[in-house]
């Protein structure tokens, strides 16, 4: 198979360009105009959270293609303990901490 040729690189950065424009610029240009039912705007207030779910899920859940739900995966038993310090302190800097210690711990024992 082939490589892309020059000018359908350029193509693709163009049109990928135009297309961000567009339907960003929108909210810009029209946003005062239009306002979004009351429950769609509740239902974007998730959108961040989702995203960054969508993010690291696939990194802490799968192992050489095959999701791993084990004790060994160190990944995912230091997400675990670092949600349930999250979820007890609401320190983010002592989440971190703690996540990645025990994550480096495991790894290195």
């Amino acid at each position: 198979m082939t490589g892309m040729s020059a000018l359908e690189i350029w193509l693709t950065i163009v049109g990928l360009t135009l297309a961000t424009i567009a339907t960003r610029g929108a909210f810009l240009l029209v946003g005062d105009r239009i306002s979004l039912p009351e429950r769609v705007q509740h239902a974007l207030r998730y959108a961040p959270a989702c995203a960054l779910a969508a993010l690291v899920a696939p990194e802490l859940l799968v192992q050489q293609g095959q999701v791993f739900l084990s004790v060994e995966n160190f990944k995912l038993v230091g997400a675990m303990v670092a949600g349930v310090v999250m979820l007890t302190t609401r320190n983010v800097l002592l989440t971190m901490g703690v996540g990645m210690l025990l994550f480096t711990v495991l790894r290195l024992a």
